[in-house]
Parts: structure tokens; C-alpha cells; sequence
């Protein structure tokens, strides 16, 4: 299981890794060992068959011959990836793979990757990864489709990007970007994302004269003192006995919080997001910087992987 031994450290027990053999699995894997090693998890690799109806119509003897060689093969080939690493190999038959998951979730932490696909406004998850986003209620290492295996080492993370709008959905988060920070020796940089104060008139132009600039005089100091609580806020959201290999830094962006989260990942070389999720009637979180909408479009165009962690329900 998953639990937050203390307000920084996390304990992982078991990864539930999910795999279907294709490129974006095997892009996924280094990620789920890596953390298992560092962590001494067990793993859960889950491989789920969609039946064929070719085979379900076939006669009963060659149809159980075809389902035992399908399984066998498929354990053999997952067996030979975690090879040196506590784990457990599922096959499991399901015309819904999140149905099979539901029935192997438990408390682990999920590990995958997606193909994602193209639709008409930009990037979207593909649609068995989409539903587990959605749906999960334990946290999601996703690998999307910009992630390439050539760019990280052997699934180590060194430079971690840890967004907060400080909600009870990114204090949940914090945990894990900090125990992952501590667990790869990482740089850890935190980001807030605010919007920027409106010129007079929403145009730059006065028009009342002294009333409007001395109006727009107090809305940039206003600005300024929420500028430097967002700044004081970023440091305390690692506490002070935190043992980090660097000290964290702290930045204040302006702007649209999705674009500007997947910016500062570019800019800076990140190879891990860690994004705290909300809740909402069992689909994506109202998520960390606000919008439904920011977060999906984080894990399905990161340039890195994506932990998502959903906030915690109150008893």
C-alpha cells in the first residue's frame, strides 16, 4: 500500500504496473522498477485480454487451449522484465480493462503508459489511460506519448517539478514530490501559477484621469503582497527538517497554469511533474491550479511523466 509516514516521507509497498506489450509499456517499465527498487516494493504487473470473438466461437477444447497459451506466453514475458524484483504477474479476461483494474487496484501506486491520439484541439489521452485518470482513486504515475525512454536513466528522476495553487489537493501531493525528491537526490522546484492584475480599463488607458492610476497604482501593490504570500507560502510547503540533496527552489509565473506548468518543465528539463487532483463525482479532479481541464492537458502533453495524486476524502 501507499500511506504518508510522516509530513514528508511516504512508505510504497506494492506498484501496480499495467501492460499490454506495446512501446508506450515498455517506455513505462524503468519507470515502475526503478521505484519499486528504491522503495523495495512489490510489483503488480497486470496484462488484461479483451476476449476474441473468433476464439470464443471456436469449439470449447480449442478455445481453452488458446486462452492457457495466451496467459502462459504472456506470463513468461512479463516474468522476464522484473526479473531480481518482488512481484506478482495477473492475466486477467475482461471486455473492460478498468474493471480489471478495479478488481487488482488495492492501494497501489499505478504505473503506466498511452499512446495518447490526436483529436481536433491538440493532444488527448488515449481512452483506456483517459479512464483510469479519470477514475482512480489512488495516485497515477502516467508516461504519455512525449515521453521517450532515451531521455531518462533508467527511470531515476533528477529534476522535479512540484505545481501547487496550496489546496488540500496539492498538500497531499507534497508528500510524494518530496519523499521522490529525497529517494533520487533530485532538484525539486516549486511552482505557483497567478494571474497577472489588469491595466486601467483592461487596455492601458486612463480614463478618469488621477482616480483610475491611483486605482491601478493600489492593484499593483496589491499584486505585489500576493505575490510575495505566494513566495512565502512556496517555501513552507517543504518543511524544515526535510532531507533534500538541494535546497528547493521556489517560482512565481503568470498566466495560464497548464501552459505555464508545461513551460516550466520544458525550460528547466524535467523529468517528473507531481500534480495534486481533486475529486468530482468520480471523474478528472477539479485539478491542482483550478481547472478540470489543467490537468489533462498536463498528462497528455508533459514532455515527462506525470504523478497525479488525488486528494484525500474527508471522512
Amino acid at each position: 500500500m501507499v500511506k504518508v509516514e510522516s509530513s514528508v516521507g511516504i512508505s510504497i509497498k506494492n506498484i501496480l504496473f499495467l501492460t499490454d506489450f506495446s512501446e508506450p509499456s515498455e517506455v513505462a517499465l524503468p519507470f515502475a522498477t526503478s521505484i519499486a527498487r528504491g522503495y523495495s516494493a512489490k510489483v503488480y504487473a497486470l496484462h488484461v485480454f479483451t476476449p476474441d470473438p473468433n476464439v470464443c466461437g471456436a469449439p470449447a477444447k480449442l478455445a481453452i487451449t488458446a486462452i492457457e497459451t495466451g496467459e502462459q506466453t504472456a506470463k513468461n514475458r512479463v516474468d522476464s522484465q522484473l526479473v531480481g524484483l518482488e512481484h506478482e504477474t495477473i492475466v486477467d479476461w475482461s471486455v473492460d480493462l478498468w474493471d480489471a483494474v478495479q478488481r487488482t487496484i488495492k492501494e497501489n501506486l499505478i504505473v503506466m503508459g498511452t499512446h495518447g491520439r490526436i483529436g481536433a484541439e491538440k493532444f488527448f489521452l488515449g481512452s483506456v489511460a483517459e479512464e483510469i485518470f479519470r477514475r482512480s482513486p489512488v495516485p497515477v504515475l502516467t508516461i504519455g506519448p512525449h515521453v521517450r525512454s532515451s531521455v531518462h536513466s533508467g527511470g531515476r528522476f533528477h529534476r522535479m517539478l512540484f505545481p501547487t495553487d496550496f489546496t488540500a489537493a496539492s498538500q497531499a501531493a507534497a508528500p510524494y514530490a518530496i519523499s521522490l525528491a529525497q529517494e533520487n537526490k533530485a532538484k525539486l522546484v516549486l511552482l505557483h501559477v497567478m494571474r497577472s492584475p489588469e491595466p486601467p480599463n483592461g487596455n492601458g488607458r486612463s480614463k478618469n484621469g488621477g482616480d483610475e492610476i491611483e486605482r491601478s497604482e493600489n492593484d499593483q501593490r496589491r499584486f505585489e503582497l500576493s505575490v510575495a504570500e505566494a513566495i512565502h507560502q512556496l517555501y513552507e510547503t517543504v518543511p524544515t527538517d526535510a532531507d533534500l540533496y538541494f535546497p528547493p527552489q521556489s517560482l512565481v509565473e503568470y498566466g495560464d497554469p497548464a501552459e505555464r506548468i508545461l513551460l516550466a518543465a520544458k525550460e528547466r528539463s524535467s523529468d517528473l511533474i507531481v500534480l495534486g487532483v481533486r475529486d468530482a463525482s468520480g471523474r478528472i479532479g477539479a485539478a491542482t491550479h483550478l481547472a478540470r481541464a489543467t490537468a489533462h492537458k498536463v498528462v497528455a502533453q508533459a514532455p515527462c511523466p506525470v504523478l497525479t495524486v488525488r486528494e484525500r476524502p474527508l471522512d
